[in-house]
């Protein structure tokens, strides 16, 4: 009798320990919840917490915006949804296929979610499977251990309306800006706008898409009636000034562009304009000396074709 109370405190001692500590969430008031990632580059001893992560809570249900970069981060980002709400996680929304906001994912299986993407997104995963497998594995060790990649059934082309209840998010799909398949999330309850990657705030505006295509994108978010705006990255903008943001990185984007121009005009190598192109944004932008020689390499070579 005593044995088998002890092996019943012993496995409601492993259960407790096998719980997840739940994220640390910011409440903006209406049912929105955020979790603020840390500025460090995805390189080795990276804990899969950089971006920002989400959940909306409706009368019928909640939706999630993001999962982080392995499956202990969201199973974390789960415990600190179910210490809010035990409303059935209805839709896991993924804004775009970089493994920092979607190895999350398999955390929410269990609860049957539909996972949602761009139309895009599930030949993207499939494509870079291999190459984020194996990066990541390396980057974290244990810390991704279970992790693997959760593609979504539910595709957006264009827009496509999720209801949560009392709200409705509109999710819109671009064409190739920061990546080709980049998504947002408007939820018109709150006038809150997820922008994903196609906004950065503080950190420096990561580009593995199409420069010219995301300055348009730009343009287009800046019609957008959103009075708040949560970026992938950063803080999440609790005033009307996301727009001014915007700008700035836009501005961003037109000195890296047009100095990259001047550089393959002159005739100059890439590594010369990796040291060189956008250097007056360098006190604007964390990990700007990392990101930007990183962007100047993915896109020269495509400009030197204009």
């Amino acid at each position: 009798m005593l044995r088998r109370i002890l092996i019943g405190l012993c496995a409601l001692c492993i259960s407790e320990l096998s719980i997840a500590t739940p994220l640390i969430m910011e409440s903006l008031g209406n049912g929105i919840y955020v979790h603020h990632g840390i500025h460090e580059d995805m390189t080795e001893g990276y804990k899969g917490d950089i971006c920002n992560l989400s959940f909306i809570v409706g009368t019928k249900g909640i939706a999630v915006i993001d999962t982080g970069g392995n499956l202990k981060t969201g199973q974390s980002l789960r415990e600190a949804i179910r210490q809010v709400s035990n409303l059935p996680i209805l839709y896991i929304i993924n804004t775009h296929v970089h493994p920092d906001h979607i190895f999350g994912n398999a955390a929410f299986i269990k609860d049957n979610a539909i996972f949602v993407g761009h139309a895009k997104l599930p030949d993207a995963m499939e494509r870079r499977r291999d190459g984020y497998m194996r990066l990541n594995k390396q980057w974290q060790g244990d810390d991704f251990k279970e992790s693997e990649i959760v593609k979504p059934s539910l595709l957006v082309k264009d827009k496509l309306t999720l209801d949560l209840g009392d709200r409705a998010l509109l999710l819109t799909a671009y064409p190739t800006a920061h990546t080709n398949t980049d998504l947002t999330v408007y939820d018109k309850k709150s006038s809150t706008l997820w922008t994903g990657d196609l906004l950065f705030v503080e950190r420096t505006p990561s580009i593995d898409g199409d420069i010219k295509g995301w300055l348009a994108v730009i343009n287009e978010l800046k019609t957008n009636e959103a009075e708040y705006a949560i970026p992938g990255h950063s803080s999440s903008l609790k005033d009307a000034n996301w727009k001014a943001q915007l700008n700035n990185e836009e501005r961003y984007l037109w000195t890296l562009l047009n100095d990259i121009r001047n550089s393959i005009k002159k005739g100059e190598i890439m590594e010369k304009a990796m040291g060189t192109a956008a250097g007056s944004e360098r006190t604007y932008w964390q990990l700007f000396d990392i990101v930007n020689r990183r962007n100047v390499n993915n896109i020269y070579p495509l400009l030197e074709w204009e």
